[in-house]
């Protein structure tokens, strides 16, 4: 099964980024949000979702991943560099691992993507099918797939404005914990000096004080494949 790490560490299409980590356990969310912002791509991606042809990477371009605890789905938002969602990737999942730092998941083959506006689609179930006869997976994992797959199917039929505003809760949750990052990294650094001045024997005109600071060391879904 292909193991997924949430910061994109593996991902060639990215020349330069910044990721942002941030582990939350409240009566809103549980589980891990990470942020990945892609300062340099080497080239746009563009996707077809929904009939619609959208460039989900770019320069400045942000995926905020969501890993929910005890969860058998993981969630992936593309943003665009206004911080405008583009597209909602539900990935399901054989399991997810919220450990901080090195957050991944372990795909299940079967996506579902959704549009800003709500309309979706159900996506690599040849993948599934495949992984199926292979025996990657075993015939209960298939169906576990499509009953999780359209679970989240019928939340979004009922009311995913309200699964889009836990989401932004996510996003608001990890941009604040973005900026803390950026405020304490150009912080000026404050030397402390001591104040007690070092004895000095009159008679010696060779004794000086030596210094003891020390210096600090300073269809089938193609998102990923390329």
């Amino acid at each position: 099964m292909k193991v997924k790490y949430i910061d994109k560490r593996h991902w060639r299409r990215i020349i330069d980024r910044e990721y942002t980590e941030v582990k939350v356990n409240n009566n809103k969310f549980k589980g891990i949000i990470g942020l990945v912002t892609m300062k340099k791509v080497r080239e746009p991606l563009e996707v077809s979702v929904v009939g619609q042809n959208i460039i989900v990477a770019d320069d400045n371009y942000q995926w905020l991943q969501i890993l929910p605890e005890k969860k058998r789905y993981s969630i992936t938002v593309m943003l665009d560099d206004k911080g405008n969602p583009l597209e909602y990737y539900f990935d399901i999942n054989l399991k997810n691992v919220t450990q901080k730092g090195n957050a991944r998941t372990i795909d299940l083959c079967l996506d579902v993507l959704v549009l800003p506006n709500g309309s979706y689609e159900l996506v690599d179930e040849d993948d599934l099918q495949r992984a199926l006869d292979t025996g990657q997976i075993t015939k209960k994992q298939y169906h576990e797939a499509y009953v999780i797959a359209h679970q989240l199917m019928i939340k979004i039929d009922a009311d995913f404005p309200t699964m889009q505003d836990k989401i932004m809760y996510c996003y608001h949750k990890i941009k604040q914990k973005a900026k803390g990052q950026k405020h304490s990294k150009h912080k000026p650094k404050v030397h402390k000096h001591n104040t007690h001045k070092p004895k000095q024997h009159v008679h010696d005109k060779h004794h000086r004080p030596t210094s003891t600071h020390k210096q600090e060391q300073p269809k089938s879904s193609n998102h990923e494949k390329s």
